[in-house]
């Protein structure tokens, strides 16, 4: 496997391109780097990138830097690896953008086993053994994989560990880090859908019943003291900083992005 440069600078975005076998792992490596920021496109003709390219976004919650994962595969409309590599080669001249081509490989014994387990046919062998198919798409894709700067070889990894390698390799600066959400709520009202962890801090004392501090909310700093000033808040507070210590690593580590 290749090791990658430093990310970009800004005025230099950056075309992954994702290629590989079929049932290596695309669709995972796609939407594990749509949640990482980038903007993905699967199964696209390289030949229509560049039109891609000159298309203005106004959506101004759109990151106009943003770097492109395009999905390229041999189900693409009249594939030619060699083709493909050439028009990439045209593209990263032409354009100043640097071009990254990231393989998914697979051994064919597990392709065969993913292939059987999900019951699907091989994309290039409709009518045929899925080894057959396996052997025919190893042998269109050899020039990709020849130029491939990365190559990721997915025969024993599971989806959590492909994910994590992916942000590995591809992460952005901006979306390196674990996202945090902490939510303030009435259980009158019920509990967050989303909520991973849930604290039931009933058992502290209750500003409600002050009279001086009712008509104040969590904002205000007399209600945050007159909490803290519980004789079980500060146990409290600190074990669960201690949990959330141990766990947001390994959440991070299995590549949940909040």
């Amino acid at each position: 496997m290749s090791d990658l440069q430093p990310d970009p600078p800004r005025s230099q975005r950056r075309i992954l391109i994702v290629t590989g076998m079929s049932g290596a792992g695309k669709s995972t490596a796609l939407k594990t780097l749509e949640d990482m920021g980038y903007e993905a496109v699967d199964n696209m003709p390289v030949g229509l990138l560049s039109r891609l390219l000159q298309v203005t976004d106004d959506n101004p919650t759109h990151d106009a830097d943003r770097p492109l994962a395009i999905g390229v595969d041999a189900r693409t409309r009249a594939f030619n690896a060699e083709r493909i590599v050439e028009q990439l080669k045209e593209l990263e001249s032409a354009v100043a953008m640097e071009v990254v081509v990231a393989f998914l490989d697979c051994a064919g014994e597990e392709l065969a086993r993913r292939f059987s387990e999900t019951r699907r046919r091989h994309p290039i062998a409709q009518d045929r053994p899925v080894q057959d198919g396996i052997a025919r798409e190893r042998e269109m894709l050899a020039p990709l994989r020849r130029w491939a700067q990365v190559v990721l070889d997915t025969t024993d990894d599971s989806v959590h560990q492909l994910r994590h390698r992916l942000g590995q390799l591809f992460a952005l600066s901006r979306s390196a880090r674990l996202t945090l959400t902490l939510m303030s709520f009435g259980f009158a009202r019920g509990v967050p859908r989303d909520a991973d962890m849930v604290f039931d801090m009933r058992f502290l004392r209750n500003p409600h019943w002050d009279e001086g501090l009712r008509p104040m909310t969590g904002l205000d700093p007399d209600v945050g003291c007159y909490i803290a000033a519980d004789p079980a808040y500060h146990d409290a507070f600190t074990r669960i900083m201690d949990l959330l210590l141990l766990l947001l690593p390994r959440y991070q580590h299995e590549g949940r992005p909040t």
